[in-house]
């Protein structure tokens, strides 16, 4: 016997259908970078018996072609937090970077526009070369990455220690909270023709008491 269940959605709810609206955008936007996060796993372990065979180790040039990606990882270089990317920055990303970096106006292009270059040179050899790629070629390359880390690191901390003297600066400059002013009353006196009007029985009544008193004063 077979049993179908009557739901119009099936037999499975997408993931938050119950939640706020809030809540459940932000679970659909978690959800949509899954699809961007690469993994690129590290291409030669520490303990690989390849690497304990000294000078043997030229007969397996690819080994450094190897080491040259990984020196990436294991540079001091903040990847993360310049890419600002779920994906890994060992490949592809690395490269763009460093194009970025060649074809900016940044203080790290005006002054070590050769280290990128040769960087980049270093990088495209070990893995897209077709020449020799061994030793003298891996500790060339690795020696610019550590020259270029210690550049990114000072231009970042001196980046973030000027934007905190700016806040710091705007804070202290900033114009002094403006007091709302007092507001001044103006009583409008009336004019003399205006306080001159009186009403018309008014002028009456005082008209009548005048010709009163003046008829009892001669009686």
């Amino acid at each position: 016997m077979r049993f179908a269940m009557r739901s119009r959605r099936g037999p499975h709810a997408p993931i938050g259908h119950n939640a706020p609206k809030g809540l459940r955008e932000e679970i659909d936007s978690r959800l949509s970078k899954v699809q961007e996060i690469r993994f690129e796993p590290r291409l030669l372990s520490e303990e690989d018996d390849r690497l304990k065979q000294g000078p043997q180790i030229s007969c397996y040039n690819y080994l450094y072609r190897m080491k040259a990606l990984d020196a990436i990882r294991d540079s001091e270089i903040p990847l993360q937090e310049i890419s600002r990317c779920p994906s890994a920055f060992t490949g592809r990303n690395f490269r763009n970077w460093l194009l970025e970096l060649s074809n900016s106006h940044s203080l790290i292009k005006s002054s070590r526009s050769a280290l990128i270059d040769r960087l980049l040179e270093g990088y495209d050899s070990a893995r897209h070369g077709t020449g020799a790629f061994g030793e003298a070629e891996f500790f060339e390359y690795q020696q610019a990455l550590n020259e270029l880390a210690d550049v990114v690191k000072a231009y970042s901390s001196t980046t973030s220690l000027d934007q905190h003297h700016q806040s710091a600066a705007k804070d202290l400059t900033g114009s002094p909270v403006r007091s709302t002013p007092s507001t001044i009353q103006v009583t409008y006196l009336p004019s003399t023709g205006q306080r001159s009007k009186r009403p018309k029985h008014f002028l009456e009544l005082k008209s009548f008491k005048d010709n009163y008193n003046t008829l009892e004063s001669t009686l």
